[in-house]
């Protein structure tokens, strides 16, 4: 009769579950990443990048600048001194001096010609700012995971605790119709049936901090996950699709990779900076006196044509200091991505210990689960003919129960262990 009343509540129990939306836990890391304020961050790196790229073509574009002056020259070129004794009648009348102002308003054009590769490794630099951006919000996500897990497992623990304590409640409930049967027939006394309402009390009490353990559980997933919060959300044990490599592939180490091609790049563009640089110029204006006329006393327009070579031979060795600053940043960087990677390795051989550890456990456990069955079935039969009492009786149960529930425990917590060896070496789950 046990039997089957544990079949038919496992049976009410999965029809249950079966009609709620189940959540796996792969969903909740996606579900969690979309979510988070985080999830946008790529798209506007990749705007900024953009805008940034757009701006160094347009280094390419001829400048145009608009100027304007005005200045006065308190000493200024008087020739008329030099021809009073000339032979010529008037002529130091009709040579005057210089005028003291000069006005002019200018359209200032300068185009480059050759930057020494400038703008080109400028882009590089921009792209590989972009991707270290991304890679440092996927890194920000991947810690998410680590939140989903405590909360994921929690309910999951949960759950097979409140399935577990329900087959044994249905087992005690059916006990006590027949023990009120047998109380009226004057076998057993009302002593009997204290002992194992209490028990029945004990186990509605838990399930009791069941519930409200798991409301409050579901709703911090469903502020994780952006799903609608309610307790008819489900989870399920996750099941690993990838055998538990100790190859490490976490984001952070290529976040690291890619700071140092960021570095890199930096290293170009110091590069470019002591190459030569090619220029054409033009100035449009309008001025008196106008451009280098300076013998006509009147505004007029005037153009300037040329072009020009700019190099920087010497640079009291900034350039080289810079690069050394480089280099430097780039052996730091080294040296914490080795420092991460020996410290995940060390926490891989402590994760695979605790995952052999735990198998160990639920052979165990089915061993002990087994063997506690008998017992229980020996001590049913022996209560059932009066040589234990019920108190005796529900030890021996809940000796039982225990080891069930231990079984289930260390099951999730296998589960559990496999998926942090997985985050732990950055290993993604096949299915999804």
């Amino acid at each position: 009769m046990r039997r089957h009343v544990i079949i038919s509540i496992l049976i009410l129990v999965s029809g249950h579950i079966y009609s709620q939306k189940v959540l796996t836990l792969w969903e909740c890391y996606d579900l969690a990443a979309k979510q988070s304020s985080l999830a946008d961050e790529k798209d506007y790196y990749k705007s900024v990048w953009q805008l940034k790229d757009k701006n160094l073509s347009k280094n390419w574009l001829p400048t145009l600048d608009a100027n304007a002056s005005y200045v006065y020259n308190s000493d200024v070129i008087d020739l008329s001194g030099v021809f009073e004794s000339a032979p010529i009648p008037g002529l130091a009348d009709a040579i005057k001096p210089l005028p003291h102002e000069q006005y002019k308003i200018t359209l200032d054009i300068n185009q480059v010609i050759y930057d020494g590769g400038l703008v080109q490794k400028s882009k590089a630099a921009a792209q590989a700012d972009l991707k270290v951006n991304q890679q440092q919000t996927e890194t920000d996500l991947y810690k998410i995971r680590n939140q989903i897990n405590t909360i994921y497992f929690s309910i999951l623990l949960l759950d097979h605790q409140k399935e577990l304590l329900n087959i044994y409640l249905g087992y005690i409930n059916k006990r006590l119709e027949s023990l009120r049967s047998a109380l009226n027939n004057g076998i057993i006394t009302k002593s009997d049936i204290y002992i194992i309402t209490s028990e029945k009390i004990k186990i509605e009490q838990q399930l009791g901090e069941i519930a409200i353990k798991r409301s409050s559980m579901i709703r911090v997933l469903s502020d994780l996950t952006g799903t609608p919060p309610g307790d008819e959300i489900s989870v399920i044990l996750p099941v690993a699709s990838v055998e538990l490599e100790t190859e490490i592939t976490r984001p952070e180490l290529r976040l690291f990779d890619l700071r140092k091609d960021q570095l890199e790049t930096g290293l170009k563009v110091l590069q470019t900076r002591r190459m030569p640089k090619a220029f054409g110029f033009a100035t449009l204006g309008y001025g008196n006196p106008p451009g280098n006329n300076f013998f006509k006393d009147q505004f007029a327009p005037y153009y300037i044509l040329g072009a020009g070579i700019k190099w920087n031979i010497f640079d009291w060795n900034r350039v080289k200091n810079e690069k050394q600053e480089i280099k430097i940043q780039q052996q730091i960087i080294t040296g914490r991505q080795e420092d991460l990677t020996e410290s995940l390795k060390r926490s891989l051989e402590l994760k695979n210990a605790e995952i052999e550890n735990l198998e160990s456990l639920l052979k165990s456990d089915t061993t002990l689960i087994t063997l506690r069955k008998k017992v229980t079935s020996t001590a049913e039969s022996q209560y059932e003919n009066g040589t234990i009492t019920a108190t005796e009786y529900m030890n021996v149960m809940n000796s039982e129960k225990e080891a069930v529930i231990n079984f289930e425990i260390h099951k999730i917590n296998l589960a559990m262990a496999r998926v942090d060896f997985m985050n732990i070496s950055g290993t993604e789950n096949k299915q999804q």
